[in-house]
């Protein structure tokens, strides 16, 4: 029974450490395949039309238990499926991709711990609303906000770093191949840092706002991975109709190496099936939190790539910045625990007046 328990403990854990690496991996590919020639935009499209036809069968077979409250498809639900497809995969991968043409693995490591950030001032400017319209008080001494006012302090300054300091090579080489010859890219040459990083800035943006629509659209249709079939589906053809109309050249839409035929397999089925379904798994067994507590694993992966096998590819400022963007990650994650912490003492303490409360009148009367 111990053995049970122990595995049930570690084998999560394994699992999303390896996907934390295969992700690294494979955004080291990609860049690969893009620096030699394939478009970002076909790219997308490739990877998103497979990850669609494997994900559909594979979602519909995970909600086969639940068709006695089979949620009902409205025009409301498209409307936000619509958006989650056109926020949450074009947009978001039309930036990420984009950014990673022009910087490097450790540039999106980075900037994707921005994601948290942005979650936060989202959820401030919401609470905000609601205070206005329901004349409500936000208390913003509270430790959990005051913790995740640091965190997105700290993820700012890291970013800031990353995005304009560079520094020394990690592990400067004497003889530097050209990296059109090389089997794999790490970073680009030149790098186009700043574009780069706003790119991806703007992609952990995106996937925000995208992250709230799904929060609420959950409450509506519980079935998670039918909703992101859906939204896979939608923004695969927004992403086929922008891409067409960007690129109009026959030839780009043909695959020429087979090393890029596996590549967007392999990046379908991970990023695309695989991923998804282990993140719902984590997160309807470990809770909402275990899944991004394992984003920074990504910074380790990267940098030891970086300096095992990419010389003169790597920056001491973007170690140190993604490391700062880390700890302001981790942060803000620590702030909604605290934050998550505050709400359940407060409904605990308001359930215990609502038992009390309704002994008074009887007291009264008496």
């Amino acid at each position: 029974m111990e053995a049970k328990n122990k595995m049930s403990e570690v084998l999560p854990f394994i699992i999303m450490v390896v996907m934390e690496g295969w992700t690294i991996g494979l955004t080291i590919f990609a860049k690969t395949a893009i620096t030699n020639g394939m478009s970002p935009f076909v790219f997308i499209v490739y990877t998103n039309a497979l990850a669609t036809i494997l994900l559909f069968p594979s979602s519909f077979l995970s909600h086969q238990e639940d068709r006695k409250q089979r949620q009902t498809f409205t025009f409301s639900l498209f409307m936000r499926f619509l958006f989650i497809g056109l926020i949450g995969v074009t947009m978001t991968q039309a930036f990420l991709f984009l950014g990673l043409s022009y910087s490097s693995p450790i540039l999106v490591c980075a900037m994707s711990h921005l994601f948290p950030t942005f979650n936060f001032l989202l959820s401030l400017i919401l609470r905000f609303h609601i205070i206005k319209t329901q004349k409500t008080e936000l208390n913003l001494r509270s430790p959990g906000i005051q913790v995740q006012v640091i965190g997105v302090l700290v993820s700012i300054m890291g970013a800031v770093v990353v995005e304009f300091y560079k520094g020394p090579l990690v592990r400067p080489s004497s003889h530097h191949l050209r990296q059109t010859k090389q089997l794999l890219l790490f970073s680009s040459t030149p790098e186009f840092w700043l574009l780069g990083g706003a790119l991806l800035a703007a992609a952990s943006f995106s996937l925000s706002i995208s992250n709230f629509i799904q929060k609420e659209t959950l409450e509506q249709y519980p079935e998670p991975m039918k909703m992101v079939s859906y939204s896979s589906l939608i923004g695969m053809i927004l992403c086929a109709i922008v891409s067409c109309i960007i690129e109009r050249d026959i030839n780009a839409w043909k695959i020429k190496r087979n090393k890029d035929l596996i590549l967007i397999v392999l990046t379908a089925l991970v990023g695309g099936v695989i991923r998804p379904n282990i993140q719902v798994w984590l997160t309807r067994t470990k809770g909402p939190l275990y899944v991004p507590l394992f984003k920074p694993f990504g910074i380790a992966f990267a940098t030891t790539f970086a300096v095992c096998f990419f010389s003169n590819s790597l920056h001491y400022g973007s170690v140190i910045g993604t490391t700062i963007l880390g700890m302001g990650y981790y942060t803000v994650i620590y702030g909604q625990v605290k934050g998550n912490e505050e709400e359940t003492n407060c409904d605990d303490s308001s359930e215990s007046l609502d038992k009390k409360i309704p002994l008074l009148p009887e007291k009264m009367e008496v």
